[in-house]
């Protein structure tokens, strides 16, 4: 891929929250958590897991944990990308806590890349209740829900939002 098409996969994504009602093959969705897993991590340590929910009623169960974020239920596939504290913490220590969040964050953005890419739809969902989101997941206390990413093919296409000028957000070695 050229530098050139790469920005514009970066530039042309949008976040998309309206799906058409077709499955995902396996396949696709493990390249897009390839890609997701391709992301950097503190010391190569890749702390985060990803969890594939496709059965109707989890996923419904989680938009409403997801603050009656319904369209979530709608999507063919959702994923939810968690942080896992003790891989990235027997190396960092307390600090290792803030490394595998951001190793997951990371990976959320390649992931909504990737599908980009792949030409399909998803949206970073970060509105949630962890605790009901763990539970419905039974995810380990060790670990920590980061994001809700739905996945799926477009039914929408929204206009690109605006974004600040980038002379407004960069400081030149002094904020």
């Amino acid at each position: 891929m050229e530098l050139k098409e790469c920005l514009k996969l970066i530039y042309d994504r949008i976040s998309i929250r309206r799906y058409q009602p077709i499955d995902l093959p396996d396949e696709l969705i493990l390249e897009i958590l390839k890609a997701g897993n391709a992301a950097p991590s503190a010391g190569n340590l890749q702390a985060r897991d990803f969890i594939v929910v496709r059965d109707p009623e989890t996923k419904k169960k989680l938009a409403i944990a997801a603050l009656e974020q319904m369209f979530i239920a709608e999507a063919p596939v959702v994923i939810v990308v968690c942080a896992n504290y003790p891989r990235s913490m027997r190396v960092y220590g307390d600090r290792g806590r803030l490394y595998a969040e951001q190793d997951a964050t990371a990976a959320v953005e390649n992931i909504l890349l990737a599908a980009h890419a792949l030409g399909l739809g998803a949206v970073w969902v970060g509105a949630f209740h962890e605790v009901a989101v763990s539970s419905i997941l039974n995810i380990p206390e060790y670990a920590r829900p980061i994001a809700i990413v739905p996945v799926g093919y477009p039914a929408e296409k929204p206009e690109k939002r605006s974004r600040y000028p980038i002379q407004e957000l960069t400081h030149w070695e002094k904020w």
